[in-house]
């Protein structure tokens, strides 16, 4: 099995003659050169793991590909006139001698004030076991782990705590794009405090703030 990273949560895995790939989202544009690739995974719907145009660049650079996702991400795609079909929770796809299955149903909680969305991890090829945004336990074994590191819904002990009790022989980081962009850390306390007359202003490296 090879692993490339693209950025954030888009990975390239190659296994068993098959080339899967995970989470077209905004924080990376790697994906969008991608040839060879015959699945794509998409655990739920935010923009950070599912980017509109770039699913459509890498589906027009790969016609071949199919999409497996839940049914959240589904609906979005149908009315985009995208084809997929249902992976989720209990559910198993099996390509030639590629095997991926579905766990979990919810993305971890954000705040109150986010909607609650579909959340599916994959194990694919019961080897990397690929979360997206929840600390789910797959009870099964973990041989390679894509670990969130960063992120609005997450501490960085809990992702250490669930890295121990999946007990991988291989671990790496996911989720830490939004640590260079503009993100969610500043986007949902920005819009939270704004309605108390509270000003969160963010600060690039080097700009200064005077109060």
């Amino acid at each position: 099995m090879k692993i490339t990273k693209f950025g954030h949560c888009c990975l390239l895995v190659e296994t068993r003659g098959k080339r899967i790939l995970t989470d077209p989202g905004a924080y990376s544009e790697a994906q969008n050169q991608a040839k060879g690739v015959d699945i794509i995974l998409i655990t739920h719907e935010h923009q950070d793991h599912l980017h509109t145009d770039s699913l459509r660049q890498v589906l027009a650079n790969n016609p071949q590909a199919k999409i497996f996702t839940n049914r959240g991400v589904g609906v979005l795609l149908s009315q985009a006139g995208t084809a997929f079909e249902l992976l989720e929770h209990g559910q198993a796809q099996t390509v030639d001698k590629l095997t991926i299955e579905g766990f979990g149903e919810k993305h971890a909680p954000i705040y109150p004030s986010v909607p609650e969305v579909v959340n599916t991890g994959y194990l694919i090829d019961e080897r990397l076991f690929y979360p997206g945004d929840a600390f789910y336990e797959p009870n099964k074994p973990v041989e390679v782990l894509a670990l969130p590191v960063a992120g609005p819904w997450m501490k960085l002990g809990e992702a250490i705590d669930y890295a121990k009790k999946l007990k991988p022989k291989i671990v790496f980081p996911i989720h830490d794009g939004m640590l260079k962009f503009f993100g969610p850390a500043h986007r949902l306390p920005q819009g939270e405090l704004k309605q108390l007359g509270i000003n969160f202003s963010p600060m690039e490296a080097g700009q200064a703030l005077e109060v």
